[in-house]
């Protein structure tokens, strides 16, 4: 962990001033107009209360959906003032802008210990075209800047790295900080043996995961459909399956280049529709048939697999297994989240990336009973990349 947190700052540093925090407040709406899902909203709690007790006055800014640079009502962040007032135990002023002189005043008005919360901050055209006039004006909005927002610290917008540029002391959240430090301790220090779980449906999307792991770990497992791209390289027949013909020479290379350390599945669970579940059942890697399509992997896949992660030290995992969201395709990803949580117990480090696979194990009921789980998808895919997330590079270093 190389870059400056909220915890590097003196209490001079935080009492009496304007803390900006850019936090991820991309939760799902209900069509009543409330929070439907406040678990990111939860995950920002710590950071927000930590700068209260020090004296700072918070000012809240985040994105919510994709509005297209201009106001919409059913993208406003004004349900979530109030559910995080009941979580913060505390009075949340809403601001309906996001920038100008109305905002500017606004966090001005701020007492010691209060909290507001600024309208979406892509009701701007010039957020995610990261514009220097834009980022000026967030400037103006704190007197220091802290990121909390992992989920958006892969995109250059101008609330994640523009204003970072410009307002400072720029540092990082607890959340932000400990998504650095359990990603980041994986990649650099990881307990071994240290093996990756990758699923989801394209190997085209984790090609570059797969590519900077490789080297770092002692094995790779992959689930999903991206499997049946390795399938079709190995000569296999795939049925129906999810397959991508310009990626197969790319699988056999991988495949190639790393030997023994790239378990593909045993077999299969196939069915000629996600909708004829009724219909699943498990084959061989080599029987799959040609009026099928595999949805999830077998259970010897299923049973290997947890065999090999109560075995390691150090797991991340990112991408589901199969269809986990229709029954009985959600066998395999439940699978692997239960030997994760064995794990844990018995002292694993178990991460798991973010996305489809965050949410699997959240609606299974496991997300706390593993070492991290991410809320950031898309960040944490490249993160593992090993690519440079504009909004962590521009905070300020130790």
């Amino acid at each position: 962990m190389h870059t400056k947190t909220i915890k590097d700052l003196g209490a001079a540093e935080l009492a009496g001033r304007r803390a900006l925090v850019r936090v991820d407040f991309n939760v799902p709406l209900s069509d009543d107009g409330k929070v439907a899902d406040d678990t990111r909203i939860r995950a920002a709690v710590p950071t927000i209360q930590t700068l209260l007790k020090a004296g700072a006055r918070v000012v809240l800014c985040s994105h919510l959906g994709r509005p297209k640079g201009k106001p919409e009502a059913k993208y406003s962040l004004a349900p979530v003032a109030p559910r995080l007032a009941e979580l913060l135990g505390k009075p949340v002023t809403f601001v309906p802008h996001v920038v100008g002189a109305e905002a500017e005043a606004a966090t001005k008005a701020l007492m010691d210990g209060e909290v507001c919360l600024l309208e979406n901050t892509r009701f701007e055209a010039g957020e995610e075209k990261n514009d220097a006039a834009l980022s000026a004006a967030f400037a103006k909005l704190g007197d220091l800047y802290v990121n909390d927002a992992f989920g958006a610290a892969h995109r250059a917008h101008a609330s994640t790295e523009g204003v970072a540029k410009l307002l400072k002391p720029a540092v990082a959240g607890l959340l932000m900080q400990k998504e650095l430090d359990y990603l980041g301790g994986a990649l650099e220090k990881p307990k071994r043996p240290f093996i990756a779980i990758l699923g989801g449906s394209k190997i085209s999307g984790k090609i570059d995961v797969i590519e900077a792991l490789l080297p770092k770990v002692d094995g790779i497992l992959i689930g999903g459909a991206m499997a049946c791209t390795f399938y079709k390289a190995m000569g296999f027949e795939t049925g129906k399956s999810l397959v991508e013909p310009d990626r197969v020479d790319m699988a056999k290379d991988l495949m190639e280049r790393a030997a023994f350390r790239l378990t593909i599945p045993h077999d299969a669970t196939v069915a000629p529709a996600i909708a004829e579940g009724a219909k699943a059942h498990a084959v061989k890697r080599d029987e799959i048939p040609t009026d099928e399509a595999m949805l999830d992997i077998g259970p010897d896949s299923a049973a290997s697999y947890a065999r090999a992660i109560a075995s390691a030290k150090t797991i991340i995992w990112n991408g589901p297994m199969g269809v986990f969201e229709t029954a009985p395709f959600d066998k395999g990803t439940n699978a692997i989240a239960q030997a994760m949580v064995e794990a844990t117990k018995k002292g694993a480090t178990t991460i798991v990336g973010g996305g489809d696979s965050a949410a699997a194990v959240e609606a299974a009921g496991l997300a706390t009973a593993m070492s991290h789980v991410s809320t950031g998808g898309g960040a944490s895919l490249e993160f593992l990349e090993g690519k440079v997330l504009p909004g962590v590079a521009a905070l300020d270093a130790k």
